[in-house]
């Protein structure tokens, strides 16, 4: 009699079912979890099943059997089971098998295993391929996990879908779809990940120009991910802790901020530190930096290096250098070397250049590229040419866009031209906005004016105010002579040039304001005329203070505009000298105009000169006569 079937299995699978990665448990039934009530209603059924037992019942003693099995009361069981398997009862005979593997004696569990499997019972089938998997014997594993997992048994499905994964067996995601879909935790997760991986490298052969299989690429890739979340969503609202940590990362990089801090805050309150570190930087982004920290704490003393790193960078920021430093070591010994390129700019910072260099050469050996960026800059800075090349291309090599801007400046530094060049286009390519400038002017400098207007839009667009200023001035020389209204008045609509003349004027650029004030001068707008020429000058642009004077003397503010003629010339500004000598000329002054016109002879330019003498030939006629 069969009555019961493989509803008495109870621990016979799920103990067997090992984990994919360290710390986490298969698909183990949790028969401890009972209410108060659940375990009065099992001791009444003991007590029937016990007494129908010794009435010879077969069925009762493989149910008695079964839950005193599931109390961990082996001595009371055994007997019941094999007097149930006698019989010819197959959920006996695999739960003798469950009894005896507990004890130890395995190749008799495996023994009951075999007669309840062939019997029909998929449990037992599992347990058995699991046996044999465990001792190396694949194809044996193989065929007894597959009769479980035909027969529609979750573990099984599971158990034969991990066996054909370990072997490369495409056949591997049909099982652990299976699974996943009869609400296996872990095969949902794995199946997810799966589908996460399968997204990638359909992504990575878009990128690389692969052709696609018909489906059309985007459409494939947001199949995947969009079915790849399900699954993960599904594994974690069953508790499964790295699925709650994806879906948080899932979210976080769609916006979903907080839905994407619940999952993470479920799945740290589970033990999973990753989680707990996430959490951490999503309230810091947040503005709770204090939360943030008590996150991050729980995530480094479980070990999680990158959450020593940031507490340590939070202990940096608020000047506690000390514990940051502690911190950046836990990071380290953690495995994260971070935390020694880390150490090495807390030392940079304070001032102790030999640790610093030892800090940044343990994480460079490591491969950290930033760092060996940091050590070449370092050692460049205290004459070490030689060997800071080599650990500038090191990084370069290893994707460092800023040691590959540095390698430029190296050579350029040597009048190594064409190698600088080459590095500044890599960098640049990489979106560098100061190599794409140099780039742009070394196309400029060749002659080669669309390529560096290409560079120059790129490094302006990036935040660079010279490239505004050299894009504009590009522009500014195409520009074609505006257009007039039809009663001879100038029409005045901004150009493009314009915009980036402005735009690397509010970035400060001296020149760009004193061109902008030059613009707003020439359609008479005097008070923004003035306002970037005293920007200007105010900075120590000679020209703009030259301009302004101008400004105020034609506005006929001459005493104000002689301090800023002065404030030029005194900069070296020629016209500026010879505008002062002027004015002491026509103030009768004498000498003093001729001191100015002296200053304006010797800076020039030619015609400038060429005034400045005559004025201070006739001043010397003027003082002698």
């Amino acid at each position: 009699m069969d009555v019961m079937g493989d509803k008495a299995t109870l621990f016979e699978t799920g103990r067997f079912v090992q984990p994919s990665e360290p710390g986490e448990a298969g698909e183990v039934a949790d028969a401890a979890r009972m209410t108060a009530e659940q375990a009065a209603e099992e001791a009444a059924e003991e007590v029937r099943q016990r007494i129908a037992a010794e009435a010879g019942d077969i069925e009762a003693m493989s149910v008695l059997g079964a839950l005193l099995l599931r109390r961990g009361d082996l001595d009371g069981a055994e007997p019941h089971l094999r007097a149930a398997t006698a019989t010819g009862d197959r959920a006996a005979a695999n739960n003798l098998g469950v009894l005896l593997h507990q004890r130890g004696y395995a190749e008799e569990a495996a023994g009951w295993w075999r007669i309840a499997a062939v019997a029909g019972s998929a449990a037992a089938a599992h347990a058995l391929g699991r046996h044999h998997r465990e001792r190396g014997d694949e194809p044996a594993a193989e065929y007894w996990l597959r009769q479980s997992a035909e027969q529609g048994h979750v573990l099984g499905a599971y158990a034969l879908a991990d066996l054909l994964e370990h072997r490369g067996d495409s056949g591997a995601e049909r099982w652990m779809r299976a699974a996943a879909e009869r609400g296996h935790r872990e095969a949902a997760y794995r199946l997810a990940r799966a589908l996460d991986r399968q997204a990638a490298q359909e992504e990575g052969r878009e990128a690389g120009g692969e052709p696609g299989d018909g489906r059309g690429g985007d459409g494939a890739d947001t199949s995947l991910t969009d079915e790849a979340e399900q699954w993960h969503r599904q594994a974690a609202a069953r508790g499964h802790r790295r699925a709650a940590l994806q879906l948080g990362a899932i979210l976080e990089k769609r916006g979903e901020l907080k839905e994407a801090g619940r999952w993470y805050l479920t799945s740290a309150k589970d033990g999973e530190a990753r989680a707990a570190c996430a959490l951490g930087f999503l309230l810091r982004d947040a503005g709770d930096t204090e939360s943030a920290a008590v996150w991050w704490l729980r995530a480094a003393q479980d070990g999680d290096g990158n959450a020593a790193n940031a507490l340590g960078a939070l202990h940096a920021e608020r000047g506690e250098p000390q514990t940051a430093e502690r911190w950046y070591r836990a990071a380290m010994d953690a495995g994260d070397v971070n935390g020694a390129y880390n150490l090495g700019l807390l030392c940079a910072e304070q001032g102790r250049t030999a640790q610093a260099e030892q800090w940044y050469r343990r994480a460079a050996y490591a491969g950290h590229r930033e760092a060996a960026n940091a050590l070449a800059i370092l050692l460049l800075r205290g004459g070490d040419t030689t060997g800071a090349e080599p650990w500038f291309s090191k990084a370069a090599e290893a994707g460092s866009v800023d040691a590959a801007f540095n390698l430029g400046i190296l050579h350029a530094g040597r009048g190594e031209e064409p190698a600088a060049l080459r590095w500044y286009e890599r960098a640049a390519a990489a979106g560098h906005t100061e190599a794409a400038l140099q780039v742009g002017i070394a196309r400029l400098r060749d002659g080669d004016e669309p390529e560096a207007e290409r560079h120059l839009r790129c490094a302006a667009g990036g935040g660079s105010p010279e490239a505004a200023y050299r894009l504009a001035t590009v522009l500014d020389a195409r520009r074609p002579p505006a257009p007039a209204h039809e009663l001879g008045e100038s029409v005045h609509e901004k150009s493009e040039c314009e915009e980036w003349y402005e735009r690397a004027a509010s970035q400060g650029h001296r020149r760009a304001q004193v061109r902008v004030g030059m613009l707003a001068a020439a359609r008479g707008d005097v008070v923004e005329a003035a306002r970037w020429y005293r920007e200007a000058a105010e900075a120590g642009s000679r020209n703009g203070a030259f301009n302004l004077g101008l400004l105020l003397a034609r506005e006929g503010s001459e005493p104000e505009a002689a301090v800023w003629w002065t404030r030029a010339a005194d900069a070296g500004h020629g016209r500026a000298a010879l505008r002062l000598a002027l004015v002491y000329a026509r103030r009768g002054e004498l000498a003093e105009g001729q001191s100015w016109a002296d200053r304006a002879v010797t800076l020039g330019p030619a015609e400038v000169s060429e005034r400045a003498a005559r004025l201070r030939d006739a001043l010397r006629q003027e003082l002698s006569a």
